[in-house]
């Protein structure tokens, strides 16, 4: 699958090779002022079933929430990679700073990346709450948005 520039108004589904049965499905159109698009394609060596169409783009709509919660959430200016891993390590870390403050505190994380890494020391439950309520906000907004988009996907502007 790849993002293609093109025309506004390209067709969703076309049989672009008749002699090889090749077909490309279309999806994400984003049209700009003067007629121009672009948009998500993938070929099939067939005409796609409405399961592999909407297979397709659900699994790309789920690989870009996935990527925006990995890697678009900032704190305080600093870049935070939200991989499980560090979901759970922030996790763990926040509920063990409510319980026993003084055995958890202070905690240091490693933000920004490997290039250009950042480090924060949470002193207190109050900044380690922030940051953490922060993170789990951020990643529902995004959730959200993903299920928002596989809620209002529908295969009638493919069916031919």
């Amino acid at each position: 699958m790849r993002r293609i520039e093109g025309s506004a108004g390209v067709k969703l589904i076309e049989c672009t090779h008749p002699a090889k049965n090749r077909w490309h499905i279309r999806w994400d159109v984003q049209e700009n002022e003067d007629g121009s698009a672009t948009y998500m394609e993938e070929e099939f060596n067939h005409r796609p079933t409405e399961d592999e169409i909407k297979k397709t783009v659900v699994d790309w709509i789920n690989a870009q929430t996935d990527e925006a919660i990995l890697s678009g959430f900032e704190w305080n200016g600093m870049r935070v990679w939200l991989s499980g891993e560090n979901q759970f390590n922030y996790k763990a870390a926040h509920d063990l700073a409510h319980q026993m403050p003084e055995a958890a505190l202070p905690v240091k994380f490693k933000f920004g990346t490997d290039d250009e890494p950042c480090y924060h020391t949470f002193q207190t439950v109050e900044e380690l709450t922030d940051f953490y309520v922060q993170s789990i906000k951020y990643i529902q907004g995004k959730l959200d948005i993903g299920w928002d988009k596989k809620d209002a996907f529908s295969l009638d502007s493919y069916r031919v």
